[in-house]
């Protein structure tokens, strides 16, 4: 499911930005809904949705510990 959703994390992806969590995100509602562009009466749920998904991708890459990196509290 979602093959075209590329990898986000280090050492894959080393710059990731809001953009492309917020497209992996699109993606997968998207995927999941069945809806490429919904109704405007499901516009308001599918919009959330992305934007639920988006904070949990930044969430996780956040959260994630790359072996043989250390977290770099300045970044």
């Amino acid at each position: 499911m979602c093959r075209s959703i590329k990898t986000l994390r280090e050492p894959f992806t080393p710059a990731v930005t809001e953009a492309d969590m917020r497209a992996a995100a699109l993606q997968y509602v998207r995927k999941i809904s069945g809806f490429r562009a919904p109704a405007p009466h499901n516009q308001a749920a599918f919009d959330a949705a992305v934007a639920a998904v988006t904070a949990a991708t930044h969430q996780l890459l956040d959260s994630l510990v790359v072996r043989g990196r250390t977290a770099d509290p300045a970044a």
